[in-house]
């Protein structure tokens, strides 16, 4: 008889279709392989409820709660605010689904529990998960108090005391996670170095599992219609496009690269925005000249396959990012910020092109276009075979799981 897992996260994570689904599901289907899986996940996309029956054929049980939209999540956020604890807390507690975990676990029912993001560590702190023998596995994926650090850096009051109370206090909790579980993980080396400086006291317990890429599914060979019309160099952009630093990303580039390039003479290129929930500040920029906003689309890769370019503009970044990954993986040419480039394991100038500053990124991208880089994106998808395989990073997570593995040295 296999072994029992216990697998949380805070999002249904099927399909694999945005970041945070991506690494998850890939996780929960190579576990799935050697353990029988019990999934507890939240589901704010009801949506989402029709991919239960694939979850189902891969796991032991699934139990899921509904929770409300951003708006709701907010107020109840809010609601169970305390002093001292980070909004996050609040915003992925459901009573029912830590019930639910809690009784598995005061029943002895599993022999490890793998807690996907910082916002799930809760549902496995308390009493029944610290009996003797059960494996604790926190994939924190990201040091998300960084992200609201940034955020805080960028904004006005009173947003900026509001997202600088989040950074502190999710910072806190991030600690307590780390020294909690017997092992907590990141999405690369770097995040896990970056996490050990801010928590020294965790560094002993840290690892990371790189991220991967689908190669199968993103396979260039394969033949995609061309989403494209008018004949102009497409660059594109791909994620979900309600997310802050995906808008900010896409806004800057409109409106300081876009001008640049069109400028330079000759066939003028177009940006195609390519990703669903697009915010009112994204869905304005198709308003420009040669800007294209998609939203939802049944399948992102025709969009890479044809582009001249994918470009990753990101200034806030945290991991490693899955567009880059993809965009590589279809062989496509790639210029990304330094903070989008952050994790890939990648030669920058070889396998990408790593710009920043808006003059540089046109230079870039424009060089791309008169095609002064012609084994690029040969290079960029050989750089993810050789690094990025799921089938390859995810080979790290089974001695870890086993307890069988040593920590690994974080330099902080």
């Amino acid at each position: 008889m296999r072994r029992r897992l216990l697998f949380l996260c805070h999002r249904i994570p099927y399909p694999p279709e945005k970041g945070e689904k991506i690494r998850a599901w890939h996780i929960l289907d190579h576990l799935a392989r050697r353990w029988e899986v019990e999934l507890g996940c939240l589901v704010d996309d009801r949506a989402d409820l029709d991919h239960l029956p694939a979850l189902r054929a891969r796991c032991a049980a699934v139990e899921w709660r509904a929770v409300p939209g951003r708006a709701g999540a907010a107020l109840r956020a809010l609601l169970r605010l305390r002093p001292g604890l980070p909004l996050t807390l609040g915003w992925f507690h459901d009573p029912g689904l830590a019930a639910w975990a809690e009784a598995g676990l005061a029943a002895g029912r599993y022999d490890a529990v793998f807690a996907y993001s910082s916002a799930m560590a809760p549902y496995a702190m308390g009493r029944a998960a610290r009996r003797p023998g059960l494996r604790r596995l926190l994939d924190m994926v990201d040091v998300d108090s960084e992200k609201w650090r940034a955020y805080a850096a960028a904004a006005r009051a009173p947003m900026r005391q509001v997202w600088a109370r989040e950074a502190r206090t999710l910072l806190a909790f991030e600690r307590r996670a780390a020294l909690a579980f017997d092992r907590t993980l990141l999405v690369s080396r770097e995040e896990a170095a970056r996490f050990a400086a801010l928590a020294p006291d965790c560094a002993a317990r840290l690892d990371w599992v790189d991220n991967g890429v689908d190669l199968a599914r993103f396979d260039p060979s394969r033949p995609h219609p061309n989403p494209y019309r008018g004949g102009a160099p497409a660059i594109v952009f791909t994620g979900t496009m309600d997310y802050r630093p995906n808008v900010e990303a896409v806004c800057w580039f409109a409106a300081e690269v876009m001008p640049r390039l069109r400028a330079r003479g000759g066939a003028a290129p177009e940006f195609h925005i390519v990703g669903a929930r697009p915010a009112p500040a994204v869905r304005a920029l198709a308003r420009l000249p040669g800007v294209h906003v998609t939203g939802a689309v049944p399948d992102v890769r025709p969009y890479l396959a044809h582009a001249a370019v994918a470009v990753a503009p990101l200034r806030i970044a945290r991991g490693i990012q899955n567009k880059v990954l993809e965009a590589m993986a279809m062989a496509r040419p790639v210029v990304a910020s330094p903070e989008a480039f952050e994790g890939v394991r990648a030669v920058a100038g070889r396998d990408l092109l790593v710009a920043e500053g808006a003059a540089q990124t046109a230079e870039r991208v424009a060089e791309v276009l008169e095609g002064a880089h012609p084994a690029l994106g040969r290079a960029g998808r050989a750089a993810v075979m050789a690094s990025h395989d799921w089938a390859a990073t995810l080979r790290r997570l089974d001695p870890l799981l086993e307890g069988a593995a040593e920590a690994a040295p974080v330099a902080a």
